[in-house]
């Protein structure tokens, strides 16, 4: 997936280009689709500084093997982004989860 599919994605499903982002928590990683989007007079990014965000995220989507799933729970999910509440999508990593998640140090 590139980052302009991601868009395209964004767009089929809700008619805006959503803010996305990576969220990581010590057992697992969503993807967060935000309230924010890049036709907003106050979005923080201009276009082409939005399009490299998306092309960068979609880069980690396919080194982790999950554009599949964030393609299919982006088209099947019933939520919407609204203010102050992102879709989250949770990861499935399988047996990859060691290589894109860190395990709290044990105590000495």
């Amino acid at each position: 997936m590139t980052g302009q599919e991601l868009q395209q994605l964004l767009l089929d499903k809700w008619g805006r280009s959503y803010d996305i982002r990576l969220r990581r928590t010590p057992a697992r990683i969503f993807v967060q689709i935000m309230w924010r989007y890049l036709e907003q007079a106050s979005f923080p990014l201009d276009e082409t500084e939005y399009r490299a965000h998306l092309a960068e995220l979609a880069r980690y989507l396919d080194g982790m093997g999950a554009t599949a799933q964030v393609r299919e729970a982006i088209r099947q999910t019933r939520r919407r982004p609204r203010v102050g509440r992102a879709v989250s999508i949770p990861i499935e990593l399988g047996e990859r989860a060691s290589e894109w998640l860190v395990e709290p140090d044990s105590p000495s």
